[in-house]
């Protein structure tokens, strides 16, 4: 469950109190792992995974209310309560909202922050974890705002290209914004260190997730343009995506620029060793999105429709995980291996030992298919769904109607039931699992249906905007699951 989708009164959840009634609620259930999505900011679409930084945090999970304990606002300026909770995200009026906090809170910490606070922002500020992105990620900020949000390659030429005397000229003029976007990210980090403090107080360790990509209208592509394939424009001269799969019969075409890894490699990896580093400052772990990249990824010529007329090229392989290894230590991330997985993926998976994914939705395509439970094995974390895939309720239901008829039979045959619980059942397989973690979405354990579902791959709106009810947490729903947990050994 993303922080997005915790209840709550504004339009959007934060990192504000219902955070920790969700963690007091995940601790009585026996729960031992959060995973999130990309706490990035977001761009068009309000897709986690199209990043505008790989480094930054997004302002709409700051929380009012904790900058109202704080004292760096009143409480006229908190946003005001709807008469009834919201049941979907509203990024929109999130954004307008927090703007105007945001704001509201950059005042009052100027005239009221103690000394205390004021050194905290300054240590923030000149921390060396930060000074690989925290001076782009900022002026990239203010020179977009003050642009009216233009994409960078229509911004002046001598902007675009980052010439040394337009950059100062830009800094010397835009002080205030900078300094203000350097308070919201002081903001973003101080507020989740804060959540992850209680979160590891109660036995939870949180999952992290890196997309493989970042957006071209991003603060890393226009400060590193040297490590993607652009023309002399700045635009993309070839773009990443995925061929015709299980989503989509003509592939996926997510338009990200692809990476030049013979530039990466020359740089020793060093943009991705700290990208690497700066996600486990944020969680105990990571997983990694779209692992087959690594191994080869599906490159499209830009301006094509769809991804059909793309072609597999070589990806860094193990050379980028080993550098980064002898930066970092061992790394505990986990491989999204799903799609086409190919030798080279398997290969590359087991010289690294890293845990992949087995996700149950997927196991009853076939007859004995890799993702059903008999299967697993212990090096691997199972997922009855991912943020990708419809609830399991709303997947039976889809199967129900006629979507899936054989890969109906093979559901009631395995679960030895009449699939009256899809959700249920499924949660039922991961926790038997051999696999070393199930994962289980929130949808799934609240028994929602297809209203309830994260994100339909290929659609450009609509997605990411579910929310949970406050009245979904029940004390008989942390019970059943503290209950199942110790049935099948998986409480720690």
């Amino acid at each position: 469950m993303h922080p997005t989708s915790l209840p709550g009164p504004p339009s959007i959840g934060d990192f504000g109190p219902a955070a920790i009634r969700f963690l007091d609620w995940a601790a009585s259930a026996g729960l031992s792992l959060w995973q999130i999505l990309p706490l990035t900011p977001t761009g068009p679409g309000d897709s986690p995974y199209s990043g505008t930084s790989a480094f930054a945090g997004n302002a709409l999970l700051i929380s009012p209310e904790r900058l109202f304990e704080e004292g760096w606002i009143e409480a006229e300026e908190l946003p005001a309560v709807p008469p009834l909770p919201e049941t979907r995200a509203d990024f929109e009026a999130a954004a307008r909202e927090k703007g105007l906090v945001l704001r509201a809170a950059w005042e009052g910490f100027r005239e009221r922050g103690g000394p205390s606070a004021r050194e905290e922002l300054s240590a923030f500020r000149d921390a060396p974890a930060h000074r690989p992105w925290l001076a782009d990620w900022t002026l990239f900020s203010a020179l977009k705002r003050a642009r009216n949000e233009r994409a960078w390659p229509a911004w002046e030429p001598a902007l675009a290209r980052r010439d040394a005397g337009a950059l100062g000229a830009a800094r010397r003029d835009l002080a205030e914004e900078i300094a203000f976007e350097e308070f919201v990210q002081f903001l973003f980090f101080r507020q989740w260190g804060s959540v992850r403090r209680e979160a590891a107080l109660r036995g939870i360790e949180i999952l992290g997730d890196l997309p493989i990509y970042v957006a071209h209208d991003s603060a890393d592509v226009w400060a590193h343009p040297e490590l993607f394939a652009l023309d002399r424009d700045g635009l993309p001269e070839r773009v990443a995506g995925v061929p015709p799969d299980y989503f989509s019969e003509t592939g996926q075409l997510w338009g990200y620029p692809v990476y030049r890894w013979d530039a990466c490699a020359r740089e020793g990896y060093a943009w991705w060793i700290e990208r690497l580093r700066a996600n486990l400052r944020l969680a105990d772990g990571v997983r990694i999105d779209h692992f087959r990249g690594f191994a080869a990824f599906w490159e499209v010529p830009a301006g094509e429709k769809t991804a059909i007329a793309g072609r597999w090229s070589p990806g860094p392989g193990r050379a980028l995980f080993d550098a980064a290894t002898r930066a970092l230590g061992p790394l505990p991330i986990v491989a999204e291996d799903l799609g086409t997985i190919t030798e080279e993926v398997a290969v590359l998976l087991a010289e690294l030992g890293v845990p992949g994914m087995k996700v149950l939705q997927f196991a009853f395509s076939e007859d004995d298919s890799p993702h059903l439970p008999h299967r697993h094995t212990e090096n691997a974390l199972v997922y009855t769904g991912t943020h990708d895939n419809d609830t399991s309720n709303g997947w039976a239901a889809g199967l129900a109607v006629g979507l899936g008829g054989e890969e109906r039979d093979r559901y009631l045959a395995y679960v030895g039931g009449e699939g009256l619980d899809p959700a249920d059942d499924l949660i039922r397989l991961a926790f038997e699992s051999v696999a070393r973690l199930a994962v289980v979405p929130m949808q799934d354990v609240f028994g929602l249906g297809s209203a309830a579902r994260m994100n339909t791959p290929g659609l450009a709106t609509g997605n990411w905007a579910w929310r949970a009810s406050a009245e979904d947490f029940t004390a008989k729903r942390a019970a059943d699951l503290r209950r199942r947990g110790a049935l099948t050994g998986r409480l720690r």
